[in-house]
């Protein structure tokens, strides 16, 4: 089926609290494994379709924030999943004392008993209104950015249509962009201040009414975090300033060489990776998918069989238009047994890099989409990330067909990128941390706390007031994740650390990695993260010798690449 053929009706929120509850009962009272077994099959049924349901909301939300319907559907979720919550954690609490237990844990594996323990700690009825408020905060957030209309050269562009003059060749209007990208973030700074203050005061509640000191213990929780904690996360922090700042730094040296300018550049000159210009992808938005299409083929057959159901069926959606969400993400459409892709091309080289990154979510959701229950089908969120960041780099053998001529730019810049990356993305969790241990902080007080972790991260960005939204220490607040999902942004840089692995195989044979892949991915979400890794031969990113390799290797490649007749 089409995806623009998929019925989707409000459910009976009542109706489907009365079905919880008596799945719970007869689950509760099974007089045997075959009755207990039947009830939990029943209930990850009814859970399926739930989800099934609120994603066609959100997705047909994203695709336009304007449209009625859908804005009215997103509201009514973000109200009625609280609710449920209360009777999901009824069901949870009669799973973790189920006499039967063992024999579940036989068929289904231990992670939901794990994740179990988990779930009882991040909820009490008495949050459901925080709950509430929260998720109407987050939509709020995602709708002015989605809202935003900003004057450049005589035009009026989204965020996401701005993107690609932001990476212009010509130093002045490559300047301009980024600065009328900061003057609508000032223009709108008071409200983007209230809703994240808002917000991290009532994750802060919420974490006190259920027993937490703060809300990072509950932000773990939430994040299914099962088999590390914040010690190993402060440890992985510690391995990405020794060693992957320096290698970053060294990344940003020879780019202000090659374009002239004086070290440390400003965050309009950094974004220029070539003086003629970074890589761009050859043709229009159905070209980047018929390559696409190519290189799924050309991988293995599982591959190509899942993108061509992906183009068939209308799951993907990755043109900018107005009213359209920003960013790109892929979530599941369980009833159907398919996943969806949603991005927003804009003629750089994240195009390819985004259908790619999604594109390996969406395969491994494909990959395990008959598994049961439907919390095993991923990985927790760093493990998901695996799939995705290790399938841009599988693309490189394919790279002339996404962009013919600037192929050896791209791949020097898709490395070099993938390795500063993880100094942002690990300062964006660092934070998040701070700001968690003093949700009193005023917004000045935070902005203050990025401006100082900018000069410990990433300190080849000048901070001389250019372009003031982010020399003034405020450009964290266009990274959605901070206000939308809490703590999820260190699962990038755990998952990119064990994507460069998958790099070093495919610099080998390709083949052989692709089989280290399909082995990682085919056990979706069955075990826990540092599991599924030792299980398919690969190295924990908490390991400090894993970075130190990564690095290493990544590193001199970078130095010895040619880039000879590339100015």
């Amino acid at each position: 089926m089409r995806f623009s053929e998929m019925p989707y009706s409000r459910p009976d929120v009542e109706k489907v609290k009365q079905k919880l509850k008596e799945l719970t009962a007869e689950f509760r009272g099974a007089a045997s494994y075959a009755a207990a077994k039947a009830s939990f099959v029943a209930t990850d049924a009814l859970n399926r379709h739930m989800e099934s349901l609120g994603a066609l909301a959100h997705i047909r939300h994203t695709i336009d924030t304007r449209d009625p319907f859908y804005d009215a559907e997103e509201k009514f979720w973000n109200a009625a999943a609280p609710e449920l919550q209360e009777y999901l954690q009824a069901w949870t609490q009669a799973l973790l004392e189920s006499p039967f237990r063992a024999e579940l844990e036989a068929e289904y594996g231990d992670v939901i008993f794990l994740n179990a323990e988990l779930k009882l700690k991040t909820f009490t009825p008495e949050i459901i209104p925080l709950l509430q408020r929260e998720n109407d905060l987050v939509q709020e957030y995602e709708k002015l950015l989605a809202s935003a209309q900003i004057p450049f050269e005589g035009g009026v562009y989204t965020l996401a249509q701005l993107a690609a003059y932001k990476n212009c060749v010509d130093d002045g209007r490559r300047l301009a962009a980024w600065k009328a990208e900061g003057a609508w973030y000032k223009k709108n700074q008071a409200e983007l201040d209230r809703l994240y203050d808002e917000l991290v005061k009532l994750r802060d509640e919420s974490a006190r009414a259920l027993g937490f000191k703060n809300y990072i213990g509950l932000g773990y929780c939430r994040m299914g975090r099962n088999c590390y904690g914040q010690a190993d996360v402060e440890k992985f922090r510690a391995a990405v300033r020794k060693y992957v700042v320096p290698v970053a730094d060294g990344i940003y040296r020879e780019q202000a060489k090659r374009l002239g300018k004086e070290y440390p550049m400003s965050f309009a000159d950094n974004a220029l990776l070539f003086r003629s210009g970074n890589a761009v992808p050859k043709g229009t938005a159905d070209d980047i998918l018929n390559a696409a299409g190519k290189f799924y083929d050309e991988l293995s057959p599982e591959t190509g069989e899942f993108f061509r159901m992906m183009l068939d069926c209308g799951l993907l959606d990755v043109l900018s238009t107005e009213g359209k969400a920003g960013g790109g993400y892929c979530t599941g459409i369980y009833d159907y047994e398919v996943p969806f892709i949603f991005a927003n091309f804009n003629g750089t080289r994240d195009d390819v890099e985004t259908v790619t990154h999604e594109a390996g979510h969406a395969f491994a959701e494909w990959l395990n989409r008959r598994r049961v229950p439907l919390e095993t089908v991923w990985p927790s969120m760093e493990g998901c990330e695996v799939h995705s960041m290790s399938m841009e780099f599988f693309s490189w053998p394919w790279a002339e067909e996404f962009f013919g001529d600037d192929t050896r730019k791209f791949l020097y810049s898709h490395l070099a990128g993938s390795l500063t990356f993880i100094p942002y993305g690990t300062m964006v969790d660092h934070f998040q941390h701070i700001v968690f241990e003093n949700p009193q902080m005023t917004p000045r007080e935070r902005h203050g706390v990025w401006k100082e972790l900018l000069g410990q991260y990433m300190p080849w960005m000048r901070l001389d007031g250019e372009i003031p939204f982010y020399a003034d220490g405020e450009g964290w607040q266009r990274q959605h994740h901070i206000y939308s999902f809490p703590f999820y942004y260190i699962d990038y840089c755990l998952a990119q650390t064990v994507a460069l692995e998958f790099w070093s195989k495919i610099q080998e044979n390709v083949s052989d990695a692709w089989s280290y892949y399909l082995k990682y991915t085919g056990m979706g979400g069955s075990k826990v993260f540092t599991r599924l890794l030792s299980e398919a031969g690969l190295e924990s990113p908490f390991d400090e010798n894993c970075l130190r390799g990564i690095c290493e290797k990544a590193g001199r490649w970078l130095r010895e690449y040619g880039l000879s007749g590339i100015e």
